[in-house]
């Protein structure tokens, strides 16, 4: 299974790095890649989300949010159409360090009959990643 994975160190708590992340409706000021994240992160809740994959055309999808650990962990699960055709399990874990800051490992893993025909898509797609990350820690640390 394809499977995209990054990591960045945050200069700050994981409480404080939790709340920017669910504080989906503040994304709009900050992050170049979730350019649009609504409802509620609650188990079970359908979220809304749009992605803007560096180089790519922009994707909507309407996952639903299959773990949640406040401030520890965090993942939904997309699928294009039904399951098994394009499945993504997004994971956000927020992991304390022993400076007082916070590390991020933020992933997704693919599986469906679709998934070896992706590889352009994920390859922005792990750039987005990155790029998120880099603006997560900017806003988390200012």
């Amino acid at each position: 299974m394809p499977t995209i994975s990054t990591q960045i160190e945050i200069g700050a708590p994981p409480q404080r790095v939790w709340d920017v992340l669910t504080d989906f409706p503040g994304h709009q000021e900050w992050d170049p890649f979730f350019v649009r994240l609504e409802g509620t992160p609650r188990l079970g809740e359908t979220l809304t989300v749009t992605i803007a994959p560096p180089g790519g055309k922009r994707m909507d999808f309407r996952p639903r949010v299959v773990e949640l650990d406040a401030p520890h962990r965090f993942a939904w699960l997309g699928r294009l159409l039904v399951p098994g055709i394009f499945d993504g399990r997004h994971r956000f874990e927020l992991t304390a360090t022993p400076d007082g800051g916070t590390m991020l490992h933020h992933g997704e893993r693919f599986s469906g009959i679709l998934t070896p025909f992706g590889g352009g898509m994920l390859s922005r797609t792990a750039t987005g990643f990155e790029t998120f990350n880099d603006a997560l820690k900017k806003r988390c640390e200012r």
